[in-house]
């Protein structure tokens, strides 16, 4: 019974609730940046004369870089020092925003972008793990990453949001310039308010190797889908790319048995609780961001919204997030197993994709696509709140790190293959309806836009389907009791370990 009465030795801050304001605001920055570039690309096209070619690139620039370095990002978060590498990060990316903002050419733009996912990889794993090891008493733990999660969810559909208020009334660069000012707050926030547990710090050396291994192989496996989108699933260079990523990531797994300080102890993700998390998390991710491309381009070039309205049009997307996050999730996660929150709240979202497989040339918006919206909102809201926590708790401090940058690598890779995978299912869709369809040029332009809303209905059934899967991966993996059930054993070490949460580790 002492082990687990002796857990809380180190205060809580007091200075923690503060501290989650300038942590929520970077999170949120990193966030917005996955989006915001989507509604500003077709206007900053037009200013750098950016080839059609070349224009993914200002999305995958920025995918490949953080994609890629999030585990080298936790894990130098654990040996540098969380705090540090916080505002190393914010710094970094702010000045890289500059850059972005100030950008002449394509190639200083798509470089910016690059720089900017460099940055975020450090940032994003140092946010989440400063929130897991400042937040350790179960109620504050739930409504901390109720506010997180809500932020981490909504972030992407505000930033289409700003982005269209800024390009219509100001310029595609202030899409850029506007992180700048998040970066200052947050980071002289950190400075001055932010205390991180010293004992949390991981000593060991950096496992080059390792980080070598599995920066190539994921970014060989987020470029495969980027090829696939403009090759063809089947040419030589997209099958190359998922085959050297598939040997990287094997050696990779090999090297971390082997390695006495690995950058992804195995530990972290064969817990049952955490694989469940970053799987179901991941797939969710992918149904997801498809939606955010599709929605965006249906309702400007089929429908003739504005940016600004295509923005506000997904508010009550937003609005449902922090219902489901900070109402639904953050309530019951102390009172259910969070497989009960996870599995239900991606069903919610799958049926609100459902009545979105429905869309067509003159759908409409109060009928169809708001309750579509709120729907996914709520479901998505709900089920990323369990799943920030879970993923993060339960691991050693020395590991929380690499455990929250796995939380990010699910989601920023699951958003890369999300936007490629569905872009290339809408693209071919809407050829081989078109081919079908095929009659006289005057009548080319209207069968043009039928072609593209099916080629939208299509991939958004995919993503029906894949949130279907992630709720049944969460269901069938996660099975972590209510937080505090631990009960009578608390005084084994399983117990001290889920003495106000969820998650074993697996050794």
């Amino acid at each position: 019974m002492s082990q687990t009465d002796a857990r809380p030795a180190t205060p809580a801050d007091p200075r923690r609730w503060k501290a989650l304001i300038f942590i929520g605001l970077a999170q949120l920055m990193v966030v917005l940046d996955a989006t915001i570039v989507n509604i500003a690309l077709p206007s900053a096209q037009r200013d750098l004369g950016i080839s059609d070619g070349n224009r993914q690139w200002v999305i995958t620039a920025y995918a490949l870089a953080f994609g890629g370095l999030l585990l080298f990002g936790g894990r130098i978060a654990d040996l540098w020092g969380r705090k540090r590498t916080f505002v190393v990060g914010l710094t970094g990316f702010a000045l890289a925003s500059a850059l972005g903002g100030a950008a002449a050419n394509t190639a200083m733009l798509l470089g910016s972008r690059a720089l900017q996912g460099v940055f975020g990889a450090l940032l994003a794993p140092a946010a989440l793990s400063l929130l897991a090891v400042t937040f350790t008493e179960a109620k504050e733990r739930a409504k901390a990453f109720g506010i997180y999660g809500a932020i981490a969810g909504g972030g992407g559909a505000i930033g289409l949001i700003l982005g269209g208020l800024l390009t219509e009334y100001m310029n595609w660069r202030w899409t850029f310039f506007v992180n700048i000012p998040f970066a200052i707050v947050a980071a002289a926030g950190a400075v001055l308010v932010i205390r991180e547990p010293a004992e949390g710090r991981n000593r060991n050396k950096l496992d080059v190797p390792g980080v070598l291994l599995v920066t190539t192989g994921l970014v060989s496996l987020v470029y495969g889908f980027t090829r696939a989108e403009s090759s063809g699933w089947l040419a030589g260079s997209t099958l190359a790319l998922f085959a050297a990523a598939a040997a990287l990531l094997t050696a990779f797994v090999l090297v971390e048995r082997r390695v006495k300080a690995p950058l992804l102890p195995l530990r972290v993700v064969l817990d049952r609780n955490r694989g469940g998390v970053y799987l179901s998390l991941g797939l969710a991710v992918i149904g997801m961001f498809g939606l955010f491309l599709f929605l965006t381009y249906y309702l400007q070039v089929v429908r003739g919204y504005s940016p600004v309205l295509t923005g506000v049009a997904f508010l009550p997307m937003v609005a449902g997030m922090i219902t489901g996050s900070t109402q639904i999730g953050a309530r019951l996660m102390t009172r259910v197993p969070a497989r009960y929150l996870m599995a239900p709240g991606f069903l919610t979202a799958s049926v609100g994709m459902f009545l979105l497989t429905h869309i067509g040339m003159d759908t409409s918006y109060p009928a169809l696509v708001l309750p579509g919206l709120i729907l996914m909102g709520l479901g998505m809201g709900t089920a990323f709140m369990p799943a920030m926590s879970l993923a993060t708790h339960g691991v050693q401090p020395r590991d929380a790190g690499v455990a929250s940058a796995m939380v990010n690598t699910s989601q920023q890779v699951g958003g890369a293959i999300g936007t490629a995978l569905l872009n290339t299912i809408a693209a071919s869709a809407t050829t081989s309806w078109l081919t079908s369809h095929a009659t006289s040029p005057e009548a080319a332009k209207a069968l043009q836009l039928q072609g593209m809303v099916h080629g939208f209905s299509t991939a958004i059934w995919v993503s029906f389907g894949i949130l279907v899967t992630a709720a049944t991966i969460a269901f069938t993996l996660v099975n972590a009791g209510r937080p505090g059930a631990a009960g009578g054993g608390a005084g084994s070490e399983a117990g001290a370990a889920r003495h106000d949460e969820v998650p074993v580790m697996a050794h």
